[in-house]
């Protein structure tokens, strides 16, 4: 998916223009949108747990600070917590019900948390906002597929016209039924590009391989590819960091499901 707007580096100035508090008074008893910036700080450097807790104690300073119940969904989400993940993204939206047409990171989560009417629903409305993320009008196949079946998703298939991103065209009419799996692999390697953005192109081709697998019922080669996505311990700069941890939370399902 695209980069989400620069929220979280706005929770790290938030309230700068809020008139400073006593020192020693912020020392001993930090306010909630210090709370709210120590969880983006953490958030920031992967640590999801300790974001999680920074917004939970922000949380019961002040309930009305929305972008805690935002941030605190992400950061559930990262650590596999998808009932929590997604209660604290209809909280947020709730709160600012402005801003619900541009949580694609809540419709991901009510994928992983089996709500995949309610996902479908929120990538439609996200398809108002932005109607060229070839990521969007997979997820909610996905989500139908899931919901009904792979014949219904393909024929209600949101439109896309030009997602400049490599491969995502492909990807798109990979879905649609258009092209095969190779021809994704194919086009991740055309114009030369460079080592990094090679590697950030196979992400994306892997991951929706992987997903396109499983909608088909094939694990095999679903886990082949989710796994292949997976495979870097680190994500790649040019892949949205988000992203990475969809592919590495899904490989750790797969994982799971393997051993039970």
């Amino acid at each position: 998916m695209r980069n989400s707007p620069v929220l979280l580096f706005a929770l790290l100035v938030v309230g700068a223009c809020v008139a400073a508090p006593n020192w020693a008074q912020s020392a001993q008893s930090p306010s909630a949108e210090d709370l709210l910036r120590q969880a983006a700080r953490a958030a920031g450097k992967g640590e999801s747990a300790k974001a999680v807790e920074m917004a939970n104690r922000a949380i019961e300073l002040d309930p009305t600070q929305a972008d805690a119940y935002y941030l605190r969904g992400r950061e559930n989400f990262r650590l596999g917590n998808m009932k929590q993940s997604l209660a604290d993204f209809d909280k947020y939206v709730a709160m600012r019900p402005a801003a619900a047409s541009r949580q694609w990171e809540r419709g991901i989560t009510c994928y992983y948390a089996g709500e995949f009417e309610k996902g479908a629903k929120q990538f439609e409305l996200y398809q108002t906002y932005h109607d060229n993320d070839v990521e969007n009008s997979v997820w909610r196949y996905l989500c139908v597929a899931r919901d009904e079946d792979v014949q219904q998703a393909r024929k209600t298939i949101l439109p896309i016209k030009d997602d400049r991103r490599v491969p995502m065209m492909q990807v798109y009419r990979l879905f649609r039924g258009e092209l095969k799996p190779n021809d994704v692999l194919e086009a991740c390697r055309r114009d030369e590009p460079d080592e990094a953005d090679l590697a950030a192109r196979l992400f994306y081709a892997n991951l929706y391989l992987g997903l396109y697998y499983e909608a088909q019922g094939e694990s095999q080669l679903a886990k082949q590819h989710i796994f292949a996505a997976a495979a870097n311990d680190k994500p790649n700069p040019r892949v949205n960091r988000y992203m990475w941890d969809v592919a590495r939370i899904h490989a750790e399902q797969m994982r799971a499901r393997d051993k039970q």
